[in-house]
């Protein structure tokens, strides 16, 4: 095997080799059963014992408690957006939190569906932190607040969730969810896609309460209904089989490394080499998140000008590093150091910053 590259994709983004090669071992024969798993029946009892114990292990390391769903479902983060207003408004309002590019398709969505409330912005300065909770201003009335608990364009992350009272909490996890524990009781509805810490594309972790979707129109279409996924334990339609088996696998390795206080620890020591080589640099390298924002996912950052960011990029890309360039909403430069990233990939990263500043400072 050739040299892995140093993986620093937003997503689809890096997988930990021990799961590759698992998976690679087990791609053609699964379990004796003389088919691949992506071959089988989704309603035969090799894949549901597959589907089941990926839930279990859900439900083991986020402690998930007793009154909550697990669904797979397809289409990402980005049908959320629409799913939940489809679900939930009913004719009401629901609250959001704007914190950046993700946030924003949200607010958008759900505004084809019902009206919605900004509950808190930082939009004011270019959305480099996460809004302070005393300014959330969430009405008693809202349907739901919906919050972005990591924002991958921007490279900010909530420190700490808001107390929304009696108004259910909605929270878009794809780019942190599994990075670091969680109270999962906090929440009415948590939800993820699987291609940045899960594993690959193609399949959306929810993680609902069952008292949330209690009361749903019966004009929403059938794929469009969290009830009809919970009735048919994600099998009503054909599963994303192969992405669900993936997040099993990965599932595994997280908790081998000690659950999700073990990759917590990790993922601030990668982190931190990065953040330090942005801190210690006199200003040749300037992070966009504020301090007490910044996300341990995605670490963004600015040169003093465009050509120097790409002089960067193309040097990066010849020693070896991908997906350094930033958002092209944005531009800049990212880092996304998700489960996944090795230490040494993050360690490598900041003696190449370091060089490139020595030689181009």
């Amino acid at each position: 095997m050739t040299k892995r590259a140093y993986n620093f994709n937003a997503g689809p983004a890096a997988l930990p080799l021990e799961v590759l090669e698992q998976a690679q071992s087990e791609f053609v024969e699964f379990r004796g059963s003389g088919m691949s798993i992506m071959e089988m029946s989704h309603r035969g009892a090799i894949y549901e014992g597959v589907h089941n114990e990926t839930k279990q292990l859900l439900t083991e390391l986020l402690g998930i408690p007793e009154g909550y769903q697990i669904l797979f479902l397809q289409g990402g983060a980005s049908t959320q957006f629409a799913m939940i207003p489809m679900n939930f408004l009913q004719g009401r309002t629901g609250s959001y939190v704007m914190t950046g590019s993700w946030a924003d398709k949200a607010v958008k969505e759900a505004k084809n569906f019902g009206s919605t409330h900004i509950a808190a912005s930082s939009e004011a300065n270019q959305f480099r932190s996460i809004p302070s909770l005393d300014t959330f201003n969430v009405p008693e009335d809202s349907a739901y607040l919906h919050i972005t608990s990591n924002e991958t364009i921007e490279g900010t992350q909530f420190q700490q969730y808001p107390d929304a009272g009696s108004v259910p909490l909605i929270a878009d996890l794809s780019s942190d969810i599994m990075s670091r524990p969680l109270d999962v009781s906090q929440f009415a509805m948590i939800y993820a896609g699987a291609q940045k810490n899960l594993g690959p594309s193609g399949v959306t972790v929810v993680i609902v309460r069952d008292d949330f979707i209690t009361e749903v129109p019966k004009t929403v279409p059938t794929m469009f209904r969290y009830e009809t996924h919970v009735k048919n334990n994600s099998l009503y339609n054909t599963p994303p089989a192969y992405s669900i088996y993936m997040v099993n696998l990965v599932l595994q390795w997280i908790k081998g490394k000690g659950g999700l206080a073990g990759i917590e620890r990790q993922n601030r020591e990668k982190s931190g080499l990065i953040y330090q080589a942005i801190d210690a640099s006199g200003g040749f390298y300037n992070g966009f998140a504020e301090k007490d924002s910044r996300s341990m996912m995605n670490i963004t950052f600015r040169l003093q000008n465009e050509e120097l960011e790409k002089k960067f990029v193309k040097a990066s890309e010849a020693e070896g590093f991908v997906g350094l360039k930033g958002h092209r909403s944005v531009g800049g430069l990212r880092a996304s150091a998700y489960n996944a990233v090795p230490y040494e990939s993050c360690k490598a990263l900041a003696q190449f910053m370091a060089e490139f500043q020595r030689t181009n400072g």
